[in-house]
């Protein structure tokens, strides 16, 4: 048995050293590429979107997670799911990160095109600076180690542990330049400031003001004219009595296109969703989000027990995003 145990610890001590070896690659590498994209993040007036797939996406997902609780509002975008309908929540004052070790990950390659097309900086995590994704990228963050932990060298190990390091090193040098202290970071954290808001009731937080409606016998062109302006990516559409019917999302015009059906003087009627989700008013924020994550949605109609529209509330007013500022002084 004592056998045994040596042999587990020692191969568990030449994983830790070859990740180890990894980092330090990596490290030394670092150059005026890491600066840059550093930069456009900082000066980033909408949010850092982190995509990727696979091992990548589970880095990526971690890594949007600590820039958000560090005060860079982010969030993470499944290739997939943009290409299907998830785009409409970026804007031109976003940045993209795209993660992949090769570099030619299909489905991420796909949509680079279209992040660019929106006008989006694309900043790119790869090892391989000759890659597809680095080609189509504004800026490459070259993450390489020497080998991977595993003792097939197939399973990403060294790899993914680097990626996650230069996240790390990227949220921190962020926290840095906006000045984030223990106060901001209480704002942000689950048990803090995101706990007691889940816990208000969606009416405290939901926006009442120009909702984005339109009428059932209004013609589709008219109605997405309404969703263009509304900026949450939906329509609303109503009865005479104001009573929710049904929706039309930026995913919705999308897919209307690909299938060659967009008729813009046909009645929105005939396009619409006729069986939308919607929230009644005392349903708490947390129970909001959950809806959200399960069914994969963003915007989602408050309405009443007579099913007429109330509000409506989007997944960042339930994370409280964009809602700080930061001192530009460090010794505030």
């Amino acid at each position: 048995m004592t056998e045994t145990y040596d042999y587990w610890l020692n191969l568990a001590q030449q994983v830790l050293d070859i990740e180890i070896e990894g980092l330090t690659e990596v490290k030394q590498g670092l150059d005026l590429s890491f600066c840059k994209a550093l930069e456009e993040m900082a000066h980033c007036k909408g949010r850092i979107i982190i995509s990727g797939i696979g091992k990548s996406g589970l880095i990526g997902r971690k890594i949007a997670a600590t820039l958000s609780s560090t005060g860079s509002p982010s969030f993470f975008l499944h290739p997939v799911e943009g290409a299907h309908g998830d785009m409409g929540m970026l804007s031109k004052d976003d940045v993209v990160l795209t993660i992949s070790n090769s570099g030619e990950t299909d489905e991420l390659n796909a949509i680079i095109p279209s992040f660019k097309a929106l006008g989006v900086k694309v900043i790119s995590i790869t090892s391989n600076l000759k890659s597809t994704m680095a080609r189509l990228s504004d800026l490459i963050i070259q993450v390489k180690v020497p080998r991977e932990a595993c003792m097939l060298g197939l399973a990403p190990t060294a790899s993914t542990t680097a990626t996650l390091a230069v996240g790390d090193a990227l949220a921190v040098c962020l926290m840095e330049n906006k000045h984030f202290k223990p106060k901001d970071f209480k704002k942000f954290h689950p048990g803090g400031f995101l706990g007691q808001r889940l816990q208000k009731n969606i009416l405290e937080i939901m926006h009442t003001f120009n909702l984005p409606i339109s009428f059932m016998d209004n013609s589709l062109g008219n109605s997405l004219e309404i969703l263009n302006k509304g900026g949450f990516g939906v329509v609303f559409i109503v009865d005479k009595d104001n009573r929710l019917s049904g929706v039309i999302t930026d995913g919705d015009v999308r897919r209307l296109v690909c299938s060659d059906r967009l008729d813009l003087k046909k009645q929105v009627k005939d396009f619409m969703n006729a069986d939308p989700l919607a929230v009644k008013p005392d349903s708490s924020a947390g129970a909001v989000l959950d809806m959200m994550e399960e069914n994969a949605v963003t915007v989602l109609p408050i309405i009443d027990s007579s099913s007429e529209v109330l509000g409506i509330i989007h997944l960042h007013d339930l994370l409280g995003k964009g809602r700080y500022k930061f001192s530009d002084h460090a010794g505030e």
